[in-house]
């Protein structure tokens, strides 16, 4: 919910209880608006809880990551979606990497998710490689 539009529902709760119902309103008005603050809290917390339980900037699968991103989602979505908080990287920039190597590098603006970045881990290429992309061997 925008912050702005949720400001003006709090502050118009606060008039039509005033004007309908005088203190009793008002007290009505502002109970509602601490339920909803502590809910938001507790869902804040919530989601902190869980990322502490993973490594730092780890991920099961940066792929899979990198496929559910959209632009515009906010900080809370995103951790919630990793599960673990991002290794900071340059301003702005996060890196969450699975155990295969790949990463994904995340740019915040403003809080929202405005671009990223998938970066694959190199294939590694065994010694006894015998496959048409290897060089040939000198006899």
């Amino acid at each position: 919910m925008n912050r702005w539009f949720g400001i003006g529902l709090a502050v118009a709760a606060l008039v039509i209880g005033v004007q309908l119902f005088g203190w009793k309103g008002a007290i009505l008005a502002l109970s509602v608006i601490v339920f909803w603050l502590l809910l938001q809290f507790s869902q804040l917390m919530r989601v902190m809880r869980t990322a502490n339980e993973s490594p730092l900037g780890h991920v099961s699968s940066a792929l899979m990551l990198q496929s559910r991103l959209h632009p515009g989602m906010t900080l809370v979505q995103l951790i919630k979606l990793c599960r673990s908080l991002g290794v900071k990287v340059g301003p702005d920039t996060y890196r969450w990497a699975d155990t295969g190597g790949d990463a994904v590098e995340v740019v915040l603006e403003g809080g929202k998710v405005t671009r990223w970045t998938l970066i694959r881990a190199d294939q590694p290429h065994s010694e006894g490689d015998t496959s048409d992309n290897a060089p040939a061997a000198d006899a």
